[in-house]
């Protein structure tokens, strides 16, 4: 199984796709790509702070994640890699979706 990770960017069109549709689109790729269940590995930047820190890592909690941190040069950001064994897509897109609604972080 192979640990693989879609850039929210690399997405076509996605600038101009609602949320929803944006969701859609991004499940037809990852099953394109991703044969689940299968290691996959979320990347997450966020203004330093131990409250995100555990927000994100609370919604992550029941996964199983593996978690690496790393400070940016200044320590005013930090970059967090979670890597879990999801099932399928629909648990993959769930966990972004759950991201999403912290403020500050911004999803790679």
């Amino acid at each position: 199984m192979s640990d693989f990770n879609i850039n929210f960017q690399n997405i076509e069109d996605s600038d101009g796709l609602n949320k929803e549709d944006f969701y859609v689109k991004f499940k037809e790729r990852l099953d394109d790509v991703t044969s689940f269940p299968a290691d996959y590995t979320y990347k997450f930047i966020y203004p330093t702070s131990e409250e995100i820190m555990s927000k994100v890592k609370e919604i992550f909690k029941n996964a199983n994640p593996n978690f690496e941190y790393k400070a940016s040069k200044n320590r005013k950001y930090t970059s967090i890699t979670v890597v879990i064994y999801a099932l399928d897509s629909d648990q993959v897109i769930s966990f972004y979706q759950e991201v999403s609604q912290i403020p500050g972080v911004m999803m790679l």
